[in-house]
């Protein structure tokens, strides 16, 4: 029971709910940038709702079956296809053995997630089978996937039924502009009173850096920093610290140029001032955007953030009631 990989695509990877608890030692979560995809790709196939899955990014692969397959495609609007035929987003379909499943380019969104009945069966590191490509670690041989490639598949645990689909009101809408809600951080007082301003009134275009470890913006005003003698081991620059913890999320501004916001595959720590953290909430919204869409920063309070939190964790319980699991 395995497919195989005749065409990778741009950036595609086993992810699934996320290797948490060792980001202390520098180990990063990793997983799905857009969890409620991956969730409900894996609810309509009958599986564990964080069991792992493929992650298609902007291009996608394709996959040759070669045993017959119950799966689902979510997020990104990336139609699939078997051997050229059309086959429904957000519903689950069979692949039969030696069928090739493809994607179209995206329509909106930027990662499609791609579930199969049992998941993908690649060796657990760490209590997750996510791929960490910057450390090696996890997924097919701590790597994106490459031409050739044949990946095992588990058995399925249940009898979900072919034609299960996603109810319209929890299909997720991908627009080309974004909000993004942040908890102001630990060094914003490092900026001057304008350039706050500043941060939070542009609107700011999505680099084409950007990938799993972190979103580069760019198109709004330099930002500056207030002045002051730089501590011991900092560097000349002001954007720079000593040191400090990065969590998932944090933004920071090397130079006061492009602010950067960091993911799930973001390193743990290092020297760059963070100013504040884009609520979990909205992490989802950021994997799903393109290079040159737009986004604008817009500061909540702790409690707000946390209101958002359990806005979202509902959503989830919807989606779990209403496909069953």
């Amino acid at each position: 029971m395995m497919i195989k990989v005749k065409q990778p695509g741009l950036a595609t990877s086993v992810q699934d709910g996320g290797r948490e608890g060792y980001y202390h030692l520098g180990i990063p979560p990793s997983g799905a940038l857009d969890q409620y995809a991956l969730r409900s790709a894996n609810l309509l196939v009958g599986n564990h709702p964080t069991t792992s899955a493929l992650e298609c990014s902007l291009l996608g692969p394709q996959l040759e079956f070669q045993s017959d397959a119950l799966v689902a495609v979510t997020g990104a609007r990336m139609q699939p296809r078997v051997d050229g035929s059309e086959r429904p987003l957000d519903t689950a379909f069979m692949v039969r053995s030696g069928e090739v499943l493809s994607f179209d380019y995206p329509k909106a969104g930027a990662r499609s997630y791609l579930a199969i009945a049992g998941g993908i069966d690649v060796p657990v590191v760490l209590e997750s089978r996510s791929t960490y490509a910057l450390g090696a670690l996890g997924g097919w041989q701590g790597r994106k996937l490459a031409k050739d490639d044949e990946l095992p598949l588990g058995r399925a645990a249940s009898k979900a039924a072919e034609g299960r689909a996603l109810p319209l009101s929890l299909v997720p809408v991908f627009d080309r502009e974004a909000t993004l809600r942040v908890v102001p951080g630990l060094y914003i007082h490092r900026l001057t009173e304008d350039a706050v301003e500043r941060f939070f009134a542009d609107t700011w275009t999505v680099g084409s850096e950007a990938d799993r470890i972190g979103y580069r913006f760019k198109g709004g005003q330099a930002m500056q920093f207030k002045p002051r003698e730089q501590p011991f081991g900092a560097g000349s620059d002001p954007s720079n610290i000593v040191d400090a913890c990065y969590p998932i999320g944090s933004i920071q501004i090397p130079g006061g140029l492009e602010p950067i916001v960091l993911l799930r595959d973001a390193v743990s720590g290092g020297g760059y001032a963070t100013i504040g953290t884009v609520i979990s909430a909205d992490l989802d919204l950021i994997g799903q955007l393109q290079p040159n869409h737009k986004a604008q920063f817009v500061r909540v309070t702790l409690e707000q953030a946390l209101e958002a939190r359990r806005q979202y964790q509902q959503r989830f319980q919807r989606l779990s009631s209403l496909l069953g699991s």
